[in-house]
């Protein structure tokens, strides 16, 4: 940080988008989804409701936060998705437990006990791309694949849960305007 911003005055601006990509399910995955958030919050005593269908995805690659929207990396970010070649896939999550977070808000997610081995290529694939094109500090090579169904502020422990499988067709770059919990598509490249 410079000098100059930690002056009263030039404080950065507060982070207001967020942009990302992502594996969105189907609409009956989704729906698979919700009823499993909300049939596993109940189950273990969580106050935080399930997310929205809409919001249920896999995040690959977290492209940084700003005040306002990054043209340029949503343009280079886009560049290196473009230059992805990959297939159809399919996806498999079968555990849930809580991520560390905030005290309050932690993140009780869906993922895999092992295995995804195509959405870990992918994912090796798609970061070689955004290195090739300048974005490296975005593209880190740890990756634990997950979906997540709610937050709170209980911690629980990793259990086996049915198998929920998909089969990504595509994959998308969101704008994400933050504390507005809206997901804008931007761009999608199929997986053929």
């Amino acid at each position: 940080m410079s000098q100059q911003a930690s002056l009263p005055g030039f404080a950065p601006a507060a982070a207001t988008d967020r942009l990302f990509l992502a594996i969105f399910p189907d609409r009956d995955i989704a729906a698979q989804l919700a009823a499993l958030a909300a049939t596993q919050c109940a189950h273990h005593g969580l106050r935080g409701r399930p997310l929205g269908t809409e919001r249920f995805h896999v995040t690959l690659f977290h492209l940084g936060d700003s005040a306002g929207l990054r043209q340029d990396v949503v343009d280079t970010a886009s560049k290196a998705a473009s230059r992805v070649q990959a297939t159809s896939f399919e996806l498999v999550f079968d555990q849930v437990a809580s991520f560390a977070g905030r005290r309050d808000k932690l993140p009780f997610v869906l993922k895999a006990d092992g295995g995804n081995a195509p959405l870990r290529a992918f994912h090796a694939e798609l970061a070689e791309q955004l290195r090739e094109v300048g974005l490296a500090h975005f593209a880190r090579e740890s990756f634990e694949p997950h979906v997540t169904l709610a937050y709170d502020a209980r911690t629980i422990v990793p259990e086996a849960v049915s198998p929920v499988r998909w089969r990504a067709h595509e994959f998308v770059l969101i704008h994400s305007l933050l504390g507005q919990t809206r997901h804008i598509p931007l761009a999608r490249w199929a997986l053929v």
